[in-house]
């Protein structure tokens, strides 16, 4: 059945999809946003499970972006964004440091001489610096020391990408942790000292806020709350269509114009649906390998060259109140899989349903067919208990049930191999009239979700007549990211959006 169902046709209900389709209400455009799973909201989404509420990873609500800020405040009420403390740890060699680091907790967990021996390191490292500075391990040794990077990057990135680092490019580490090194770490440990004793000036204090910052908002009942409001928001002005179990099969185009595209729903049934324009924050290499007529050799073979790191979360429900004051705590033990451990009942208390218990998302880093990915989720699940028994944690036998949810491509990789087929999609994707790609896997780019809501903004402005490059999203000279060490959610400072127009408004108008 052939359908003209909107003037713009969106693919991914995730964090980037949903924006644009929030975005174009407020423009008075219709669309339609085709999502493959039953859930919103992406690798942002929240999962319920028994009435247990958990993220995928762990999802803070910090941006420099004001116009995301704005659009945030819009969708959901006061009482239902809590502004919570950061409170993460790493766990390495059996003892914990505080993360953001803090002076203190190095020299009480490393010891005096780990601690001088880690100086030293790293004034060896200024004076006489690696080059040329092509890898990871490279760029983070020269702003770190080798000693802090084996302590604090080695083990945690590899579990997360799955490759050594000297084979991640610096282009990672330029992007997500730029503007820190243990130079500004240190600095920041006096900035806050200073700020405590009441002798910090307001420009120490933004100087804190912008490298390390230690609070955040979170929704009530988890990140999902935002989309699934997002998207109830966009339907009910009539102009948007939010559909789920819509699997986009086919991306027929014909001379750089994106004419229709095949779905798949999960009745069994399949629509054509015609559009004039089309925002897209599906994987790149799934996009280029679902183009009907099929692009040349050169840009299939560089799709194929495009690699993702998926990931699994191990819910483990735990007959205690209370287990440990950290929001999220990162494992950089290699004798355990285990890469990070989340705490949702310290992000909201209304993500646990029985005040007596409490609810732990166990997050390994996998490729999708390997052992991890292919293990039962009983394997999984007594996987988790054991090794949080090792780490000392929990004691298996408070584990009174579990689940186990599974995100395919939920990190792009930065390998060596990235750089070069990306260029070429780019080239190949810029001729296109009417299509934009949008978000972290549209662009293969470890975007944070006001990044990418920040691309589906512009894309709706690119509609609407304006000239955005969305490539150049997440790529300027301001950006600061926390640290490798962690993977952590950064921000960056870009152009405000003009023109907020809220869609709760929009309803209103409509009525």
């Amino acid at each position: 059945m052939r359908k003209k169902e909107s003037t713009v046709v969106i693919i991914g209900g995730g964090p980037a999809g949903l924006t644009a389709a929030y975005e174009l209400c407020k423009a008075g455009r219709s669309s339609v946003v085709l999502e493959r799973d039953a859930a919103l909201g992406g690798l942002a989404r929240t999962v319920n499970y028994k009435g247990y509420r958990f993220d995928i990873g762990g999802h803070r609500f910090f941006t420099k972006v004001r116009a995301v800020e704005e659009t945030w405040r819009e969708v959901l009420p006061d009482g239902d964004f809590l502004r919570r403390k950061r409170l993460s740890r790493i766990y390495y060699n059996k003892r914990f440091f505080h993360y953001p680091l803090r002076a203190s907790s190095m020299l009480t967990s490393l010891g005096y001489r780990d601690a001088a021996l880690v100086l030293l390191s790293y004034l060896r490292a200024r004076l006489r610096p690696r080059r040329p500075e092509e890898t990871f391990e490279q760029w983070v040794t020269n702003r770190f020391g080798r000693r802090l990077y084996e302590i604090f990057f080695k083990t945690y990135t590899e579990k997360v990408w799955g490759i050594p680092c000297d084979e991640i490019t610096a282009d990672w580490a330029a992007q997500r942790i730029k503007g820190l090194s243990l130079a500004v770490v240190l600095k920041d440990v006096l900035l806050r000292r200073r700020r405590a004793s009441g002798e910090g000036d307001a420009g120490d204090r933004g100087a804190i806020v912008r490298t390390l910052v230690d609070e955040f908002d979170y929704p009530r009942l988890g990140p999902g709350q935002m989309w699934e409001r997002m998207a109830a928001l966009c339907e009910a002005t009539g102009r948007s269509r939010v559909r789920q179990g819509a699997s986009v099969e086919r991306v027929r185009w014909r001379r750089g114009r994106v004419e229709s595209v095949e779905v798949a729903n999960t009745d069994g049934s399949r629509d054509t649906i015609e559009g004039a324009e089309f925002i897209s924050s599906m994987p790149a290499r799934e996009l280029v390998m679902k183009l009907e007529p099929r692009p040349t050799p050169e840009v299939l073979e560089a799709a194929a060259r495009l690699r993702y790191r998926d990931f699994l979360t191990v819910v483990l429900i735990v007959n205690r109140p209370e287990l440990f004051p950290d929001n999220w705590i990162y494992i950089h033990d290699p004798e355990v899989k285990l890469g990070r451990i989340q705490n949702f009942k310290n992000w909201s208390a209304d993500m646990v349903p029985d005040a007596r218990k409490s609810c732990l998302g166990l997050e390994y880093f996998c490729f999708e067919g390997d052992g991890l990915w292919d293990s039962s989720d009983a394997e999984l699940i007594e996987l988790g208990k054991r090794e949080l028994a090792r780490l000392g944690l929990v004691r298996a036998e408070e584990v009174e049930d579990g689940t186990v949810v599974r995100m395919p491509k939920a990190y792009p990789v930065y390998d060596s191999a990235h750089k070069g087929a990306l260029a070429t999609l780019r080239r190949f994707f810029d001729t296109f009239e009417n299509l934009q790609l949008v978000g972290r896997n549209g662009l293969h780019r470890y975007n944070n979700q006001d990044h990418s809501m920040l691309t589906a903004m512009l894309a709706v402005r690119n509609i609407l007549g304006e000239s955005h490059d969305l490539w150049a999203v997440n790529a300027d000279p301001e950006y600061h990211e926390e640290s490798a060490v962690t993977g952590d959610d950064s921000r960056a400072t870009q152009p405000r959006v003009p023109e907020r127009v809220t869609a709760a408004r929009a309803v209103e108008n409509e009525a």
